[in-house]
């Protein structure tokens, strides 16, 4: 049998933690304390001595042990009791807590007497080095001194018609921004249009700011981008656009400079990374934007299931004693708009199949958040490993793609087939792209078939292209055959 002494400490914190652990290994424990408060546990297989553990002729009656452990607060009790456990279990490991700001003397006393001395000066220094200069509490710091240095006001950006992720994240941005004192407001280019993210805002009364002309932004102070990273990419701030603050989760299609710069694409939302922000800096939410943000997460991870990492399931944890599970369940069962099902339909009953990969083109849009509905969905065929969707509104086609298992990143292929004619990013799994076509806005109803075919030869093309490459490597430079006016000349 197992049996361990604890020499001074008694029901106190230490005596608890020690008996609960020496009975989890199915040890007995036996304790000498002369305090008259630590003489009671409840814990069965637990002796109690009640003596001075100082005391030689004490401990010289004491057999059979394991290990010893020395605990008092006192620092000089700590070293009498070391020695006589010193003389009394020559041959046992022995354990002394140096107890509160000892000198010295006694801490050199108490290495010499016992095999392992714990010092809460060393244990807090650990600590401190581990929370206050780890790269989690580095990244809050720096955030945390730009804003001391921003006397406007912050205009947070999203991407263009933004989704629960951007929206969550950058209503979260503004509230720690708020609470360093900077004056700071949400900003969008597009329209809010999917009925989850509409009801987000309305439901939450989370407050977003439309912006119609990129020269609005010369009003800001500073700038910060969320949930995407490049100016002028997903959004309509001119490219040369200076920003201050990017935080986002996505691959970044090109270089990107900021003064305070957070990508990660290992984590599965931009809102967990805000959340990591409101920990480190010991802020609280308020219950909507803990609401939104565990929403953010929930989108962005396809309820946990796609691009998950550890740290999103921290951030959910941290978020839910602060979330309305009611309003939560609002938000994630709006109603459906006649827009969203027409293109569902649009998407399945044009969708064509080869190789696994499913492609359809909707046409003209008129929702645009109705793409990614129907990529999810698709993806659910059987059979189907990848699903690109894609569609045309204001002379710019817009895809959404989808990819499951190890042999596809969606994301890389879709930057290696559109970015030269367009923009493009993502992960593996969930990836998107924009590319502009200037007829479109000129075509008369009669001709949307038409067009509708000329943009599906095209994207196909190029996406099968890169698909039969090895390793997904870049398609061949742009030529005629690429060309939007080349490919409606032939037609």
């Amino acid at each position: 049998m197992v049996a361990r002494l604890l020499l001074g400490c008694g029901a106190g914190t230490v005596g608890h933690a020690l008996v609960e652990l020496a009975r989890e290994q199915g040890a007995t424990v036996h304790i000498v304390t002369l305090d008259p408060e630590q003489r009671e546990f409840p814990q069965r297989d637990v002796t109690i001595t009640a003596a001075d553990p100082a005391d030689p002729a004490v401990l010289s009656g004491i057999e059979s042990l394991t290990s010893v452990f020395i605990g008092t607060e006192s620092s000089t009790r700590n070293v009498a009791i070391a020695r006589a456990a010193s003389e009394a279990f020559e041959d046992v490991p022995t354990v002394a807590y140096t107890g509160d700001e000892p000198t010295k003397e006694e801490r050199r006393t108490l290495t010499e007497l016992v095999d392992t001395v714990v010092d809460p000066t060393g244990a807090f220094r650990e600590y401190t080095k581990k929370s206050i200069t780890g790269r989690k509490a580095s990244r809050a710091r720096h955030l945390r001194d730009l804003f001391k240095g921003i006397d406007g006001q912050l205009g947070i950006v999203l991407h263009d018609n933004p989704d629960p992720d951007a929206i969550a994240s950058g209503v979260g941005l503004a509230a720690l921004a708020r609470a360093s004192g900077v004056e700071a407001a949400v900003y969008y280019f597009g329209e809010i249009s999917h009925q989850e993210n509409r009801a987000l805002v309305n439901v939450l009364d989370l407050d977003l700011v439309s912006l119609d002309d990129p020269a609005e932004a010369a009003a800001f102070d500073a700038i910060a981008l969320v949930d995407h990273s490049l100016p002028g990419v997903n959004d309509q701030l001119e490219k040369e656009t200076p920003i201050d603050i990017v935080i986002d989760h996505h691959p970044s299609p090109g270089p990107v400079e900021a003064r305070h710069l957070d990508v990660r694409s290992d984590v599965g939302s931009t809102s967990t990374m805000l959340v990591e922000y409101f920990d480190a800096l010991e802020v609280e939410p308020g219950e909507e934007l803990a609401t939104a943000l565990l929403f953010g997460i929930r989108t962005d991870t396809d309820d946990f299931s796609r691009g998950v990492c550890q740290l999103d399931f921290e951030a959910a944890a941290l978020l839910l004693p602060h979330v309305d599970i009611g309003v939560l369940d609002q938000v994630e069962r709006p109603t459906v708009s006649a827009e969203t099902i027409e293109t569902l339909a649009r998407a399945i009953r044009n969708s064509r199949v080869k190789d696994g990969i499913c492609t359809t083109c909707v046409g003209r849009l008129r929702d645009r958040d109705a793409l990614a509905q129907a990529a999810d969905r698709l993806l659910n065929m059987q059979g189907v490993s990848g699903v690109l969707v894609y569609g045309f509104a204001d002379e710019t086609v817009y895809i959404s793609a989808r990819a499951h298992g190890p042999d596809l990143d969606i994301g890389e292929t879709l930057r290696d087939a559109f970015d030269q004619i367009g923009s493009a990013g993502g992960h593996a799994r969930m990836a998107g792209a924009q590319i502009p076509i200037g007829f479109l806005g000129e075509e008369t109803e009669e001709d949307e078939e038409l067009l509708t075919e000329i943009v599906r030869e095209v994207i196909d093309g190029r996406f099968f292209e890169t698909l039969s490459t090895h390793n997904y490597g870049s398609v061949r430079p742009i030529d005629e055959a690429n060309n939007w006016q080349a490919a409606l000349r032939r037609r």
